[in-house]
């Protein structure tokens, strides 16, 4: 596995390269401290990653204005956030722009090997304990439910928060578990409905029934969902079957 690591604190930078170079002997990890070394890495030998690890404060440019440029020019490229903000609204900004992970620079080593398992496993990772403790989620999410605010959130506002289900058990049909895993990529209705042959109103119905499955009513809800019953339950991939097209 091949990472491209963007952080422009030589400290971090050096100290981010070990502890990922330590989850196996196949990982290499590059690392460049501004966006234009990125875009430039990335342009040179764009197929060699297979994750880009990325702090959002650039001393060259916003790092919500790279992240966008990367899910723009590579979008099969998964992109993580790493952060020293926790902040929800910058949490859910993050995965609402295409990052398939969030992880605050205070976590543990640990934590960011889980949550870099997790991606490459074709989960989403955001930090647990970050959702629903300031009122970002609120503003991101007018009108949701008490609930299942606390569903996506992961934080056990309400006393049932333990009896989330699990993926397995939302009763999602085979396509409707396709295009769930289209969602959790990032992908729009209409590349959707081309990747599995379908109708964008087809893709419609079936978002529509994903969502009321999940509890929620966004694709950036349903994403968070996603990351916080994959973290109990195991990752997506791992109970998903591929419908035969």
């Amino acid at each position: 596995m091949r990472v491209l690591l963007v952080d422009d604190h030589p400290l971090i930078l050096s100290a981010l390269q070990s502890v990922i170079q330590g989850i196996g002997d196949d990982v290499v990890v590059t690392g460049v401290a501004t966006a234009r070394a990125a875009r430039e890495a990335l342009a040179q030998k764009q197929g060699d990653y297979d994750l880009v690890l990325l702090d959002l404060a650039l001393g060259d440019a916003n790092g919500f204005d790279l992240l966008a440029d990367l899910r723009q020019t590579y979008p099969a490229l998964p992109v993580v956030v790493i952060s020293a903000s926790d902040r929800t609204s910058d949490v859910i900004r993050a995965i609402d722009m295409g990052a398939m992970g969030f992880v605050p620079k205070r976590a543990s080593n640990d934590t960011l090997c889980e949550a870099l398992r997790l991606v490459m496993a074709g989960s989403v990772y955001v930090p647990p304990m970050s959702m629903g403790m300031d009122s970002g989620l609120e503003a991101a999410a007018p009108g949701v439910p008490g609930q299942a605010r606390a569903s996506v959130g992961g934080v056990a506002a309400q006393a049932n928060y333990q009896t989330q289900p699990s993926l397995a058990s939302l009763g999602l049909t085979p396509r409707q578990t396709d295009v769930l895993a289209l969602l959790l990529q990032g992908k729009p209705n209409k590349l959707i409905a081309r990747e599995l042959n379908l109708s964008v109103e087809t893709v419609k119905d079936h978002v529509a029934a994903v969502l009321r499955a999940l509890g929620v009513n966004s694709r950036t809800q349903a994403v968070l969902a996603v990351s916080q019953i994959t973290q109990q339950y195991g990752s997506f991939s791992t109970w998903r079957s591929p419908t035969p097209h």
